[in-house]
């Protein structure tokens, strides 16, 4: 409205400089500048409703300190560029506490990795969310540790110990399956609710006997010399797959988007492994000034490879959702495939 305001004035001076040159200007020249003057207005009128008609959408981004790859991507703003290049800005949005909430309530387009544990929770949920990318398997990026002074030395010996886990995490089935493989269960522990940093505080006072924790907590405990691991899930007992999800309605709309993201995803993961020593530089001041070998270790447990998400692959997620509805954790029975997927072949999210 601004805009048209502006033409409407400029073609009320230019008709008001008309009609003063054509009282003193031959017939012939005053049709030349009757002509001059409609071609101004129609170019102004054009220039004003094409500056209205192209105004740009902004594409919101959710993520974690945690959250590595998208972590980079906005510190190095290639995401940006690239999608700058195709007509779109970029809103980022760090997500803590209320990771669940915001996630369920789709307020955002893009939302960073997450644990597949944690993603089956939204689906509970039924949250307008949709599959878009997965990081493959990191089995041994999250363990069950204990002071490395413990006379605990299997998951058999954590009977009766007081064990802090974060509720509905990861972490939290890997604790599950690897009681169960141990023949024990979860009563014959004492399982503590604990998010991480008040578990790193109850753990390094030997207020908890276990810790089952994620990486890089993890690889900070081991480096310091502080713990132990006695399990994580290598040798087939837990995958730890992280998945990438979107705003449902989202990737019908956007699907250059999606596949831009998706292709910036997968070549920030490869240099990321390609280049370890580099990229741990970089993350270190950005995970709260974590030592640059802490987060190299962290790094060389995780995957970073970026996939499409499969439906006849989500037989961890069916264990998952199984066991915590065994455990009440989840109310209702899940069938971890009816989730809407997007690829980066498709237009559309499929069904």
């Amino acid at each position: 409205m601004h805009a048209f305001r502006q033409v409407v004035r400029s073609l009320r001076v230019l008709r008001a400089s008309h009609m003063a040159a054509t009282l003193r200007t031959p017939h012939t020249l005053r049709r030349k500048l009757t002509c001059a003057v409609l071609g101004a207005g129609v170019a102004l009128t054009a220039a004003a409703w094409c500056g209205s008609a192209v105004a740009r959408e902004t594409v919101s981004i959710s993520y974690q300190r945690s959250s590595t790859l998208f972590t980079l991507l906005k510190r190095s703003g290639e995401l940006e560029k690239r999608l700058n290049a195709q007509g779109y800005d970029v809103s980022w949005h760090e997500i803590s506490a209320e990771l669940l909430e915001s996630m369920n309530s789709a307020s955002v387009d893009l939302n960073a990795d997450v644990a597949d544990a944690f993603a089956l929770f939204t689906q509970a949920a039924s949250a307008p969310l949709t599959y878009y990318a997965e990081e493959t398997s990191a089995p041994s990026a999250q363990a069950i540790i204990v002071p490395s002074d413990s006379t605990i030395h299997s998951v058999a010996d954590l009977r009766h110990k007081r064990i802090a886990v974060a509720k509905g995490s990861g972490c939290h089935y890997l604790l599950l399956a690897a009681l169960r493989k141990a023949g024990l269960a979860v009563n014959d522990v004492n399982v503590r609710y604990l998010e991480a940093p008040d578990a790193l505080a109850a753990f390094r006072g030997g207020n908890i006997d276990a810790w089952v924790i994620w990486d890089p907590f993890l690889a900070a405990e081991q480096r310091d010399g502080k713990a132990r691991v006695i399990a994580d899930g290598r040798d087939g007992l837990v995958q730890y797959n992280r998945f990438y999800t979107a705003k449902t309605s989202f990737p019908a709309n956007h699907p250059d988007v999606l596949r831009t993201v998706f292709q910036a995803l997968d070549e920030t993961g490869q240099w990321v492994k390609a280049h370890p020593q580099d990229a741990a530089r970089i993350l270190s001041p950005l995970w709260r000034n974590i030592p640059a070998p802490t987060v190299e270790l962290a790094n060389s447990r995780r995957s970073y490879r970026i996939v499409p998400v499969q439906r006849d692959q989500l037989g961890e997620q069916q264990r998952i959702a199984d066991m915590y509805h065994s455990a009440g954790m989840i109310p209702n029975a899940l069938k971890a495939t009816d989730i809407r997927i997007w690829t980066p072949s498709a237009t559309t999210a499929a069904q």
